[in-house]
């Protein structure tokens, strides 16, 4: 059966230049603590968030990992929706500023998987895969 109702556009997050900075600046510091500023300081970012979780998870600690990739996947719903997201619909990879909420959405599966909350990774691994399959595939590599 073929869906005749167009798919909604794709949804673009806005750049954020001051924070995609910051974030850099703390990859050349490559420190927790570094990460962490950015975090505070720029709270809405989820690319923050995700470098955090990301480096919570790659050291095993599953719950702080857990807890970044959360608040970064909710921060990013919030800045979709004022991007006028509707629930559903691509948000593609190929777009820098939406990786950081994609990031979230990933390790937040897999983290969600490793304390044993298993509908809670699947729910958010086939998100990832509505929003762009291409985010999981390039996700997955790393």
């Amino acid at each position: 059966m073929q869906n005749l109702l167009p798919e909604p556009p794709a949804t673009l997050l806005p750049v954020h230049e001051e924070a995609d900075a910051a974030l850099a600046s703390a990859a050349e510091q490559d420190t927790d603590e570094a990460y962490a500023e950015v975090a505070a300081r720029f709270p809405t970012y989820s690319a923050g968030w995700a470098a955090l979780a990301t480096r919570a998870l790659a050291a095993g600690q599953v719950i702080p990992a857990y807890a970044y990739a959360r608040t970064g996947y909710h921060r990013g719903l919030d800045q979709l929706r004022r991007s006028g997201w509707k629930g559903h619909g691509p948000v593609p990879w190929s777009h820098k500023p939406n990786r950081g909420f994609l990031r979230c959405l990933y390790v937040l599966s897999r983290a969600a998987g490793e304390i044993g909350e298993a509908d809670e990774a699947a729910r958010c691994a086939q998100f990832l895969r509505d929003c762009d399959p291409a985010a999981g595939d390039a996700l997955a590599s790393h």
